[in-house]
């Protein structure tokens, strides 16, 4: 029985944060990496953003990140089952709503995305969790239960960290929960492979660069990724998948989660009005107003037809040219479906001055994107499996019996669902969580969009991609240890710079230093002063 994917995604607020803060470094500390995303005020200059110059681009995306601010941040934790099915995670979804202490500007247009998917803007003044930007403002910055001692929690862990299309991401964290941002690139890349010892991972270079996807902004690439598991798991076969388990939310644990609805995707048959500007950038100028569908289960259906389309195509012209002396079809191989997408070029040249995610970070997205470089206006509200079976868990009535987060009281016990493929053969269950009230099921209309699982999203694409390169490269069994250190060898480090054939390196080069305020904070961090 097919049934459509539901993720749980905690929503932590000021008057939840101290309860749920046990909870939550449990989860970072135990993960086997951490996904984060953001949702942001504005980001300015959207030109400046893709500068030629990369030492341009950081110049424009401090600019930014010092007068703008994070209004959200999704964290994922995904921990590895090893007494599981191979390639099995526990998820722990976590989207905070934050509020700047500060001034800071927030643009028209980031409102107006936010608000079209769902932004509640009375909530975050009213229960956003307080912070402050730069360097530590005193004592009181070195203790408690705050964002920025969370954020410490993260480094602490020195678990990999992932993100999608994450320069703009990872200005603005360090920012707004570290220290003011150093004034050179290299100082800033010097600093990160120190906070992050680990490893950065960006599922944009990742999709762009190891797997080539057709198009690569984040909805579209979870996506495809979902499908291509999903039939892995139902075909039986050998080939690779990654399984997922979420948590059973007990008691008044459960009004916290907000349960975003994957419906199951149906056949792309006869659906042909799909809008192409949506199709292969991720965004439409005409946002939730376009006639034509964004449908992007439907896209990326499409997609694989086309390229089936251009197989057969290529086919008949081999033939014609054995059978006839070879009248050249050239022109019409490459006419096949959604031909305008450009790969690894995502960015539309005609709209780049207008490109980004206004609600957050994206240079090489659209107009006003998320962190993670995709408007996903998401009109038909759905993320969609493949016709048979979803390599993905959901919440299941039949869960084990053992709690796998720490909590605070018997209410906030969470129970680990039972992962579907795993145990049942590949089909889905159906989950047992609480009926939606009317408040849930607007949010859900609102389409996909939200930091926490946007965060999903890119923790998902990373754990499939391990597991296909890890396949396709064959090789001798590793140890637990030796994979963790080698989820991506090709990838660790590597961070997209849109419109580059090259991605940025995380490094210290022996012609950078580490800045004086990072210096002075993993001397904390690392002391153990917070």
């Amino acid at each position: 029985m097919v049934s459509s994917l539901i993720v749980p995604v905690i929503d932590v607020q000021n008057d939840n944060f101290k309860e749920l803060w046990p909870a939550m470094v449990v989860a970072i500390k135990t993960s086997s990496f951490v996904a984060l995303d953001t949702e942001l005020s504005g980001l300015g200059n959207r030109k400046s953003l893709l500068a030629e110059s990369i030492e341009d681009r950081y110049k424009a995306i401090c600019h930014a990140a010092r007068s703008r601010s994070i209004l959200s941040l999704g964290i994922s934790c995904y921990k590895k089952l090893n007494d599981k099915a191979a390639d099995t995670y526990l998820v722990q979804v976590y989207n905070l709503t934050l509020l700047c202490s500060e001034e800071y500007i927030i643009e028209p247009q980031s409102v107006q995305f936010l608000v079209q998917h769902g932004f509640d803007f009375n909530k975050q003044y009213a229960y956003g969790i307080p912070y402050n930007k730069g360097n530590n403002k005193g004592a009181s910055d070195d203790q408690g239960v705050h964002i920025r001692a969370l954020f410490t929690e993260l480094l602490r862990a020195r678990k990999p960290l992932v993100l999608h299309n994450g320069l703009i991401d990872m200005a603005f964290l360090y920012q707004s929960f570290y220290a003011h941002l150093p004034e050179r690139l290299a100082t800033f890349t010097a600093d990160l492979s120190e906070m992050f010892p680990a490893g950065i991972y960006d599922t944009k270079y990742v999709t762009e660069f190891e797997l080539r996807l057709t198009a690569s902004y984040l909805e579209y690439a979870y996506k495809k990724c979902k499908l291509d598991n999903s039939r892995s798991v139902t075909s039986g076969g050998a080939g690779p998948r990654v399984y997922v388990e979420f948590c059973q939310y007990a008691g008044h644990m459960s009004s916290y989660v907000d349960y975003r609805v994957c419906p199951a995707v149906a056949s792309a048959e006869g659906q042909t009005d799909i809008c192409q500007r949506f199709s292969a950038f991720g965004w439409c100028p005409n946002g939730t107003q376009c006639p034509l569908s964004h449908d992007t289960d439907l896209i990326v259906l499409q997609d694989e037809k086309g390229a089936g389309d251009k197989r057969r195509k290529r086919k008949r012209h081999r033939e014609k040219k054995k059978g006839k002396g070879g009248a050249a079809e050239g022109s019409s191989i490459c006419d096949d479906g959604p031909g305008s997408k450009v790969p690894h070029m995502e960015v539309d040249p005609k709209e780049a001055a207008d490109d980004h995610h206004g609600a957050e970070q994206c240079p090489d997205r659209g107009l006003i994107m998320d962190s993670d470089g995709n408007t996903q206006p998401n009109e038909g509200g759905d993320m969609k499996s493949s016709s048979e079976g979803n390599g993905v868990c959901e919440d299941n009535p039949d869960f084990g019996d053992t709690a796998t987060t720490a909590t605070t009281d018997d209410d906030t016990t969470t129970k680990p669902s039972t992962v579907d493929g795993a145990d049942n053969g590949g089909r889905e269950n159906v989950s047992d969580h609480p009926p939606k009230t009317d408040d849930q099921k607007k949010k859900n209309d609102a389409g996909t969009h939200r930091a926490g699982f946007d965060a999903f999203m890119t923790g998902y694409i990373f754990a499939h991609s391990c597991v296909l390169i890890k396949k396709e490269g064959a090789g001798a069994v590793e140890t637990e240890k030796e994979e963790e250190q080698s989820w991506l060898p090709t990838c660790l480090n590597k961070v997209y710079l849109s419109g580059k054939a090259a991605p940025l390196n995380i490094v210290k080069s022996t012609f950078s230093k580490s800045s004086k305020a990072h210096v002075q904070k993993m001397e904390m961090v690392w002391g153990g002063k917070m």
